[in-house]
């Protein structure tokens, strides 16, 4: 595949992206040379802290904003070209902070947002019914709480069948319940193929939810790829807590001297905790394995703790 061949299973692609504000010394580079690729179906996490070019990234995706270098396709088309228009409306979008007619009600709001995308008007009500509105279809949307109106944005991005999906911290206000209900949602839709692209500061929420992560750090994409791969390259220990007979774990530090670099301590009479380096998991679990404890659990590096390991060493 040459640079500027686009390949078929690619829902979003961007090569070499910057969008740079101002100029010398006031110059901002919002985004610095992003190299992406979204495979269609995939469900992504997009993580980074605020003013690391996430917002800025969906805006060039959409085409709101053009890019001060490098080239993004979507669905095969480049954005900005002659195709990109009718590409877009495969798009669904949900920004964070949504605008809403509080005159209107639910169902006149996303007969509104349809009529702007050129969506079929018949879709709108059986959304409703899918993001749970269809109660509240006839209600003025200023009666609508938090988690309601997100529900309602949900719905307008979905107008169109979209393939590209892009949602900005899209469970804010939701409840638990809701949450999962949302996800529940991204799943069936993933499963027909629609590429899902999430940004969210919830990493808990993301860790065990998406295919694969990728990292925004000062307009540069400093990790990518699933939360095991970066695990598998993430310099933190794992920890294991154990518990067992006092005389058993007066024992260990003998049993765990043939380990450079595991560290352990007592963290009762009967409990204990060992840190350790990732390439001495499977030796750790098999000298432990020899030892009559009562529990053992493993705790791998969470999503947070990636973060900040990530953020730092970019």
């Amino acid at each position: 595949m040459t640079s500027n061949s686009v390949d078929g299973t690619q829902a979003l692609r961007l090569q070499g992206v910057a969008k740079h504000y101002g100029r010398g010394s006031t110059l901002l580079k919002a985004l610095d040379g992003v190299d992406l690729v979204v495979p269609r179906g995939q469900l992504l996490g997009l993580i980074g802290h605020n003013g690391s070019g996430k917002s800025t990234l969906f805006k060039l995706v959409l085409g709101l904003i053009a890019p001060s270098q490098g080239q993004l396709w979507v669905d095969g088309c480049q954005v900005g070209g002659r195709h990109f228009r009718e590409a877009r409306r495969r798009l669904g979008y949900l920004p964070e902070n949504l605008v809403l007619y509080d005159n209107l009600d639910g169902l006149e709001t996303l007969r509104f947002f349809a009529r702007l995308k050129g969506a079929p008007l018949t879709q709108c009500a059986p959304l409703l019914e899918e993001v749970g509105l269809s109660h509240a279809g006839r209600r003025p949307v200023r009666e609508y709480s938090k988690g309601m109106r997100q529900r309602l944005g949900f719905a307008q991005a979905l107008l169109g069948d979209p393939q590209l999906l892009l949602l900005d911290e899209p469970t804010t206000g939701l409840d638990p319940a809701a949450i999962r209900d949302f996800y529940d949602q991204l799943y069936r839709l993933r499963a027909r193929g629609v590429t899902l692209v999430i940004s969210s500061h919830i990493l808990a929420e993301l860790e065990q939810r998406v295919d694969a992560l990728a990292m925004l750090s000062r307009g540069r994409l400093c990790a990518q790829g699933t939360v095991d791969a970066l695990r598998e390259h993430s310099t933190r220990p794992l920890q294991l807590r154990l518990a067992g007979d006092v005389a058993v774990l007066d024992a260990l530090p003998q049993q765990l001297a043939g380990l450079p670099g595991v560290s352990w301590q007592r963290d009762g009479a009967q409990q204990a905790s060992v840190d350790c380096p990732r390439a001495l998991k499977m030796p750790l679990l098999q000298c432990l394995a020899a030892q009559p404890l009562t529990d053992l659990s493993i705790q791998e590096p969470t999503l947070e703790d990636l973060y900040f390991e990530l953020r730092e060493a970019a």
